[in-house]
């Protein structure tokens, strides 16, 4: 049993929920408090901000604990929007997910909570922090497939020593057996997806109320030729297959063969032209070198450089080898073992030592090292 007080980041879902339920099982004191932090349009039709906090009500009304409302929308704009419109303005591809966890969730959230006189806060992310000898490492969770160590890689020292996961060793399917058992409703509710503040809307729609179309060429990469026309870089990605609006090519001999999907596969900010390759597997995709910057490092200093470790690109990619080619203040290198497909800048690229989350860094710029055979 404990005595501390800990503040539970109730988002109106079933991991955050059961998390709270197993802390009041745990004998804490549980608060939930729930955070609004988008408001420029949260209507009905796209945000579910309003049945999220009912839904948060109710289910502290079932625990029998307290829940309060914060408000967290300037930061979140200031923090976290603006960093967003920057880099797909300059025409990378960033996550917000992971600068929420940092600036709003861990930040904002803990820094609210520990005025309120919380020992510490907890979430339903899946993932796991342990310690020993005043030092905190942040681990994968027991379920792979749910595993969130990857947008949680900016947390610090401090962020940690604060910070509880109750699901760390539960599977997704144990987690809603709880909240059934529990008769929690939202055991069946359906996990929201995608990025918070977009919702179920069109992604592009969404971005040309803030970036202004601004069309320009398509261009294959191989020749140069002249596809077709593009309503704004911004609006695409490396390795996008989708929305090009560009039909098969019938030429054989060339990489894909005829008529295979065309890809993303880079941008000319410049000259405003976006280029593309026809095939999943075409060379211009694959990269098995990146430079990373904006680095954070959750032990607080960088991983020894050299040395083999895996890394994750993105989060639904596997778990790749790679060396830690050589690391400073600024930025470090990644050489794989083997390619990765569409390496993208604005993506976190984060560091593993087995199940052990070492931190990442924002991916630069990828490129194919000359030499081979650099991985023991």
């Amino acid at each position: 049993m404990s005595e501390k007080t800990v503040i539970v980041g109730l988002s109106g879902g079933v991991d955050s929920s059961v998390a709270a339920l197993l802390l009041k099982q745990r004998g804490y004191r549980v608060t939930g408090l729930f955070m609004k932090n988008w408001e420029d349009d949260d209507d009905d039709a796209y945000c579910a901000a309003r049945q999220d906090l009912l839904d948060a009500m109710s289910v502290a009304d079932v625990l029998g604990i307290d829940v309060e409302v914060v408000n967290f929308a300037a930061e979140y704009r200031e923090r976290v929007f603006a960093e967003f419109l920057r880099e797909y303005r300059a025409g990378r591809t960033p996550n917000p997910d992971v600068l929420c966890n940092s600036e709003i969730k861990f930040k904002a959230f803990l820094d609210y909570a520990l005025t309120l006189g919380a020992d510490c806060i907890a979430t339903g992310h899946y993932a796991e922090v342990r310690e020993s000898a005043g030092r905190y490492r942040l681990l994968k969770a027991g379920d792979g497939n749910k595993d969130q160590s990857y947008f949680l890689y900016r947390l610090n020292q401090a962020q940690l020593a604060k910070t509880l996961f109750p699901l760390a060793r539960l599977d997704k399917r144990e987690v809603r057996k709880i909240a059934a058992d529990a008769g929690l409703h939202v055991a069946v509710k359906k996990d929201s997806t995608g990025i918070c503040f977009i919702g179920e809307r069109p992604f592009k729609a969404f971005l040309s109320r803030y970036l202004p179309p601004q069309k320009g060429e398509i261009r294959r990469l191989d020749d140069d030729r002249l596809l077709g026309e593009h309503d704004g870089l911004m609006y695409h990605t490396l390795g996008q297959r989708k929305g090009l609006r560009i039909g098969g090519l019938k030429e054989s001999g060339k990489p894909g063969g005829e008529h295979a999907a065309w890809f993303v596969a880079g941008k000319d900010m410049a000259r405003n032209v976006l280029y593309v390759v026809q095939g999943h597997d075409h060379p211009a995709l694959l990269r098995d070198r990146l430079v990373a910057r904006q680095l954070s490092w959750i032990a607080g200093e960088a991983p020894r450089p050299h040395w083999v470790y895996a890394a994750k690109p993105r989060y639904r990619g596997e778990d790749a080898p790679c060396a830690l080619a050589s690391v400073a203040d600024a930025s470090c290198v990644l050489d794989f073992a083997q390619p990765q497909w569409a390496l993208t800048p604005g993506q976190s690229v984060v560091l593993y030592e087995g199940q052990i989350c070492l931190g990442g860094g924002i991916i630069e710029s990828a490129e194919n090292i000359a030499e081979k055979g650099k991985l023991a």
